[in-house]
């Protein structure tokens, strides 16, 4: 893929406070994509991915890898909740979105920085704002010589729910680079 970036590894760790979609929980699951809802800009990016739903829960613990290839670092990324049923459509239960832009500039400070930087270093904070769906401060931190951001998410047009989740940046030889 020439116009590949490099890799993001989203870690998705586990949903908090999720709301009922069933009689009494959720059979929750999570897509992954980028950029808006028009299949151009999907094609130019990368394809969806979805997490493995978890039966009976709203505090659900998915701790799934789910790998995006980057070839547009400007694009959101964008998750959005379901809830899984066997006999009708699926069940929407919020969304959110992200930017990647401040951990691919915490990256390029930190490799200026060169290495020798302590574990546990905080690279960069971002607070939660009207512009962003992050329902506490998010910090780009280097853990175990790699540059992790973790970050919780408010989910958007639904009552309550929270999703929490780790970044991490792979870089790809041959790729453009960040």
């Amino acid at each position: 893929m020439e116009n590949l970036v490099g890799l993001l590894r989203i870690h998705v760790k586990r949903g908090v406070n999720l709301a009922i979609r069933d009689i009494s929980s959720s059979d929750p699951y999570i897509v992954v994509h980028c950029g808006k809802q028009n299949l151009m800009r999907l094609l130019n990016c990368w394809s969806k991915l979805k997490t493995r739903v978890v039966k009976h829960s709203v505090n659900p613990e998915w701790n799934d890898d789910l790998t995006l290839s980057v070839t547009d670092p400007n694009l959101p990324i964008k998750l959005t909740v379901y809830d899984y049923d066997l006999l009708s459509a699926d069940d929407k239960m919020g969304e959110a979105e992200f930017h990647i832009g401040p951990f691919i500039e915490a990256i390029k400070f930190a490799h200026q920085l060169g290495p020798g930087l302590p574990n546990g270093t905080i690279i960069k904070k971002i607070e939660p704002s009207r512009k962003n769906c992050l329902s506490e401060s998010s910090h780009i931190v280097l853990n175990q010589g790699k540059i992790v951001q973790n970050m919780f998410l408010r989910l958007q047009h639904v009552e309550c729910g929270e999703v929490e989740l780790q970044l991490e940046w792979i870089d790809v030889p041959g790729s453009r680079g960040i």
